[in-house]
C-alpha cells in the first residue's frame, strides 16, 4: 500500500462548496411525530471545526441556489413524510435489516448525544436524489437507544434504492478526542451497499456524497446447482496479485468502454489467467474507496487518482465504480458475485487485499469526515494522550482495531465477504496495525488476530498478513499466528533480489529462502506455505524495472521524487532505464527469467504481480498508486508481442511447478529430500548455488543451479539414479523456445557450463 506520505486532504477547494450535496430541504421528525421545517442548507457551513472557526459559503450565488432548491423540493418531501410510520426498532443487527413491519436502522455511537436518520426516497423519473428533499428522523434516546446502539424502524419504505445516512452530534471538545459535526450526513459503517460517484475518477464528482443504500427486492444470487469452491490447498497456490480496474481498463484490452475496468471485464479475461497457469487472484482493494482523495485541496498530488484503492470508505460494500457502465451499488454487488462464480468455475480462488488499518478520513490537519470520524472518533481511531490521531498507517489515521466494537466490525465485515460473496481469503494490508492496543502499543496476543484465526466462518479462508506497518512494527517470521496466519515474506524478497543481482555474501540466505525459510516459519505447527514468497508486489518496482533501474524515478507523483522506497535492491544491468543496447536487453531478459524460476521452484506459496509475465514497465516509478494510466494498466498489445517468448517461459514454469510435488512440500525439507552440492558456504564471494530435490514418489529428481557470477561456471552434475538420465528443462541463457522445454532435452553430460547471470533446471527420467 501507499506508505510514503499522508493521503489526507482538505475539506474543499473550489468556490462551489462540497457540502451542497447536503443542502436539501429537510423535515425533522422526532419520535413524537412533531413535524417541523428546518432550513438545513444554510447551516451546513456554520459548524465549527478544529480551530472552532466558522466555515462560510464561499459565494452568495451558492447560498441563493440552496434556498431555491429547498423551495422547489419541499412539497415532494412533505408528501413522502406523511406516508411514513416509525417505531422504536431493533438493536441488532447493526446496519439496515428488513423486519416484518418495516426497515430497521441500527447504529453504534457511544458518545453521541443526538442521532438523526436522513432518508432520500427514489423518484420514478430520477436515478439520483441530489435534488430531492431529505427526510430527517430524529431519534429519541429514551425510545430509540439501547446501550450504545441507536435504532429505529421505518414502515412503508421502498424495498430498494433508498439512500440514507446520519447526522450525529455530541461533545464538541476536540481536546477530548471528539469530532462530531451534525452538518454532515454520515455513511453507516455497516452499510452493505454504498452509492457514491457514478464514474471512476471524474474530477467533477470529487465531492460527491457517499450514502448507504439497500436492496430487499432482488432475488438471491443464483450460484448454481453445480457450484463449488475450488478449495485449493495452500501448498498448491500460485497467487497473481492484480488490480481489477487496471487489468482491462486500457483500450488495448479490446473491450467496450462500459466493460473495461470492471468486474465483468475481468471475467472476459479468465481464459488468459488459465493460460498463464495461476490458480488464485489477490485483488487490490475492492471495498468502496475514494479514488479522488488527492483532489480535495490544492496540493502537489492533486493531479493523481488513487487507482490502487487504499482509501477505504466502507468495509462491507463492493466498489460501485467497478460495475459495468455507470457506478451502481446493486449492479456492482451482482457483478462481483458473477466474477467470483466465474473464477471459481475456472478453478481460481479469490483473495481480497483488505485495508483495516486506516480509512479515507485523513488526519486532523486536513480532515475529511464521511463516516467513522463523525460517528464516534474516540472509539474508531487510535488517539495519543493528547487525543490527537495516531498514524501507524502513513495515511493520517489508524483504525482502533482491538477495541471490542471495532474488532466486531472487522469480523462482521470479513464474514460478510465470505458468506455473501464467497471469497476464499484475505491479505491484510499493514497487518501489524492489527497487533496494536488501543493506545498503539504492540500486543503479543492481539485479540483481533486470534479471533480471525479461530472464527468458524473464516475457517476455510486463507489469511495472509503483511507483517509490518509504518510505525516500525516489523513482524516477519514473528507475526502472532495460532498456526493459521500466513505472511508476506519480505525477507524472501530482499534476499532473493540481492543474490540474483550478484551481491556478495548472499548464498546462504538465498538457500534458506528458496528452501522454505525454516528460520522464520519452522515453529510450532507452521508450514512452509505460511510464507508467501514474492519478489515483486504492487508497491515497488515491477520485475522489468527491477532489472532496468538502480534508482526510483517518481517525479510524476508530484513530491519531488521523495516518495517511495529507496532500498530496492535493484540493478539496471549497466544502463539506467530504457535502452537499445542488445547486450543489456539480453541480460535483463535473463535476469527476469532467473527471478521467476527461483520463485516457482521455492518451497512456500509463490505470488507474482500482474504484468510481470510480459515485462510491464512503470519507467522506474516505484510508487505508482496515483496513476490511472498505462503506467499501471495492463498493456495487452505488449503481451501479444511477448506471447511466444517472455510470456511462454513464465507460463511454462508455473505449470511445471503445478505438476511437480517436489516444489510444494507440506513440511520443511528433510536431509533425504534435498542435497546441496556445495562446500563453499562461508566464502562471501561465492555466488553459485546448486542442489537436487529428490522425488521420493516417482524418482524424477530435479537439479537446479543458479549462477550470479559475471563469468561461466562449469558445474559438476551429480549422477542420476540408476536407470535414469538428466534432461535439460530450463536454461535461462537460451533463447525461446529452447529456454524452457517441458519434456526435457536429453544429452546432458557430467558437467554443464552455466552462463553468467543464468540458471538451469534438469530433470532425471
Amino acid at each position: 500500500m501507499l506508505t510514503s506520505s499522508s493521503s489526507s486532504c482538505d475539506l474543499f477547494t473550489s468556490s462551489s462548496p462540497p457540502s451542497l450535496h447536503n443542502a436539501f430541504s429537510s423535515f425533522t421528525i422526532p419520535m413524537g411525530l412533531k413535524l417541523s421545517r428546518k432550513v438545513a442548507g444554510l447551516r451546513i457551513f456554520s459548524r465549527k471545526v478544529k480551530d472552532r472557526s466558522t466555515l462560510k459559503v464561499s459565494s452568495r450565488r451558492a447560498q441563493e441556489r440552496v434556498v431555491e432548491e429547498e423551495a422547489s423540493s419541499s412539497t415532494m418531501t412533505e408528501t413522502r413524510r406523511e406516508s411514513l410510520k416509525v417505531s422504536s426498532g431493533e438493536v441488532s443487527p447493526l446496519g439496515v435489516s428488513k423486519l416484518d413491519k418495516g426497515i430497521n436502522f441500527a447504529l453504534f455511537s457511544q458518545n453521541a448525544t443526538s442521532v438523526t436518520l436522513c432518508l432520500s426516497l427514489p423518484q420514478s423519473d430520477k436515478d439520483d436524489s441530489n435534488d430531492d428533499g431529505m427526510i430527517n428522523l430524529v431519534l429519541d434516546p429514551s425510545v430509540n437507544k439501547t446501550g450504545d446502539t441507536w435504532h429505529i424502524c421505518v414502515e412503508d419504505l421502498p424495498p430498494r434504492n433508498v439512500l440514507y445516512g446520519y447526522r450525529i452530534d455530541g461533545p464538541g471538545e476536540w481536546q477530548q478526542g471528539h469530532r462530531f459535526d451534525p452538518s454532515i450526513v454520515l455513511l453507516d459503517p455497516y452499510a452493505k451497499l454504498v452509492k457514491g460517484r457514478s464514474s471512476f475518477g471524474h474530477s467533477s464528482q470529487t465531492f460527491a456524497q457517499f450514502y448507504g443504500t439497500y436492496d430487499f427486492e432482488s432475488s438471491p444470487f443464483n450460484w448454481g446447482d453445480d457450484y463449488k469452491f475450488p478449495d485449493i490447498p495452500e501448498k498448491d497456490l500460485v497467487i497473481y496479485e492484480m488490480n481489477v480496474r487496471a487489468f482491462t481498463a486500457d483500450e488495448s484490452s479490446g473491450m467496450d468502454p462500459d466493460i473495461g475496468g470492471s468486474y465483468l471485464g475481468l471475467i472476459e479475461k479468465i481464459p488468459y489467467l488459465q493460460d498463464l497457469g495461476i490458480n488464485a487472484v489477490e485483488l487490490l482493494p475492492v471495498f468502496e474507496f475514494d479514488e479522488l482523495e488527492l483532489q480535495r485541496r490544492p496540493n502537489p498530488r492533486e493531479h493523481m487518482v488513487n487507482t490502487w484503492g487504499y482509501s477505504t470508505v466502507n468495509f462491507f460494500a463492493p466498489m460501485s465504480r467497478y460495475a459495468s457502465g455507470e457506478g451502481d451499488p446493486i449492479k456492482a454487488s451482482k457483478e462481483f458475485k458473477e466474477m467470483v462464480k466465474a473464477l471459481h468455475s475456472a478453478g481460481i480462488e479469490v483473495i481480497l487485499d483488505v485495508v483495516y488499518n486506516h480509512t479515507n478520513e485523513a488526519d486532523d490537519k486536513y480532515p475529511y469526515t464521511t463516516s467513522f470520524r463523525g460517528i464516534d472518533n474516540k472509539v474508531y481511531y487510535m488517539l495519543d494522550p493528547d487525543n490527537q490521531l495516531l498514524n501507524f498507517s502513513g495515511c493520517g489515521n489508524t483504525l482502533n482495531c482491538n477495541h471490542p466494537v471495532v474488532m466486531e466490525l472487522i469480523l462482521d465485515s470479513l464474514r460478510h465477504w465470505v458468506t455473501e460473496y464467497h471469497v476464499d481469503g484475505f491479505r491484510f494490508d499493514l497487518a501489524s496495525v492489527l497487533c496494536r492496543a488501543t493506545d498503539g502499543s504492540p500486543l503479543s496476543a492481539p485479540p483481533l488476530i486470534r479471533a480471525i484465526a479461530k472464527d468458524s466462518v473464516l475457517s476455510r479462508c486463507k489469511i495472509i498478513a503483511e507483517p509490518w506497518d509504518c510505525g516500525g512494527l516489523y513482524l516477519v517470521g514473528k507475526f502472532p499466528n495460532w498456526d493459521r496466519w500466513a505472511e508476506w515474506n519480505g525477507m524472501y524478497r530482499d534476499d532473493v533480489r540481492r543474490f540474483i543481482k550478484g551481491d556478495s555474501g548472499m548464498k546462504g540466505s538465498f538457500a534458506t529462502r528458496i528452501s522454505g525459510s525454516s528460520d522464520l516459519y519452522q515453529v510450532n505447527q507452521r508450514k512452509p506455505y505460511h510464507g508467501v514468497n514474492f519478489i515483486i508486489a504492487h508497491d515497488g518496482f515491477t520485475l522489468r524495472d527491477l532489472v532496468s533501474y538502480n534508482l526510483k524515478h517518481n517525479e510524476a507523483n508530484g513530491e519531488g521524487g521523495n516518495d517511495g522506497c529507496n532500498d530496492n535492491h535493484s540493478w539496471n544491468c549497466g544502463f539506467e532505464g530504457e535502452t537499445g543496447d542488445a547486450h543489456i536487453k539480453s541480460l535483463r531478459t535473463r535476469q527476469m527469467k532467473n527471478f521467476h524460476l527461483a520463485l516457482m521452484i521455492s518451497q512456500g506459496t509463490p505470488m507474482m504481480l500482474m504484468g510481470d509475465e510480459y515485462g510491464h514497465t512503470r519507467y522506474g516509478n516505484n510508487n505508482s498508486y496515483g496513476h490511472d494510466t498505462a503506467l499501471n494498466n495492463f498493456q495487452w498489445k505488449e503481451l501479444d508481442a511477448k506471447k511466444q517468448n517472455h510470456f511462454r517461459f513464465f507460463s511454462e514454469v508455473i505449470k511445471f511447478r503445478h505438476s511437480h510435488h517436489v516444489f510444494k512440500h507440506e513440511n520443511f525439507l528433510s536431509k533425504s529430500e534435498i542435497t546441496w552440492h556445495e562446500d563453499n558456504w562461508h566464502n562471501p564471494e561465492s555466488k553459485f548455488l546448486a542442489f537436487t530435490l529428490h522425488d521420493g514418489v516417482g524418482g524424477r529428481d530435479i537439479y537446479v543451479a543458479f549462477n550470479a557470477h559475471d563469468y561461466f561456471v562449469k558445474a559438476l552434475i551429480p549422477q542420476p539414479r540408476q536407470g535414469k538420465q538428466w534432461f535439460r528443462v530450463a536454461d535461462t541463457n537460451l533463447e525461446s523456445p529452447d529456454d524452457f522445454v517441458k519434456e526435457g532435452v536429453a544429452g546432458v553430460a557430467d558437467t554443464y557450463n552455466v552462463a553468467p547471470f543464468s540458471s538451469i533446471l534438469l530433470q532425471s527420467k
